[in-house]
């Protein structure tokens, strides 16, 4: 199953009119939370921004500082990963550049493992949303309005029906909202 999970804004922006995202740092609950969603995931594929934002999590030893940190590191670092960049022309850590198309590169990704994939970065989510390859949609919705920035999802030409599967509201007020694409069956 391919997965999109990014922390939105409630207007649904991933970050705001001047780039920052500060505003999405979660509190020790949710990192846990995402330490466990990480820890079942075989494979990630990231824009150059997303991959460059988490690539201190491999290279940098400061963030293994506390117990959370260090442990998200480590889930981190043992995902494969493929990076698609137009400007970058090789990467770190154990991840790949992209060789092929997005529906090539997630049908590989799928077939080399056994667990779930992610897929991460608006640009490149926006184009398997729209080449119909994200099967869940899983959002952070922080309690905050930043009013622009970069939308968690695409404008669509076709309404995408969506299953709702789980809710869960953090101490922090942040509401995880977790939802299946509903596939049509053939007639």
């Amino acid at each position: 199953m391919l997965i999109y999970s990014m922390s939105v804004s409630v207007d649904g922006f991933i970050n705001d009119r001047a780039g920052g995202f500060a505003w999405t740092v979660p509190e020790d609950e949710q990192f846990r939370f995402h330490v466990a969603q990480t820890r079942e995931l075989g494979g990630y594929l990231c824009g150059r921004r997303l991959y460059e934002t988490m690539l201190p999590w491999e290279t940098d030893p400061s963030l293994r500082d506390n117990e959370l940190g260090d442990a998200f590191a480590d889930v981190w670092c043992a995902i494969p990963k493929v990076v698609f960049s137009r400007t970058l022309d090789r990467v770190q850590g154990n991840a790949r550049l992209a060789e092929a198309s997005v529906a090539e590169e997630v049908a590989a990704a799928l077939a080399a493992t056994d667990k779930d994939v992610s897929i991460g970065g608006a640009g490149l989510a926006a184009a398997a949303i729209e080449l119909g390859l994200v099967d869940e949609l899983r959002m952070f919705r922080n309690p905050v309005v930043v009013g622009g920035g970069t939308p968690y999802l695409p404008p669509v030409t076709e309404d995408i029906r969506l299953h709702l599967l789980e809710t869960r509201t953090f101490g922090s007020r942040v509401i995880y909202e977790r939802y299946r694409r509903a596939r049509h069956q053939p007639a």
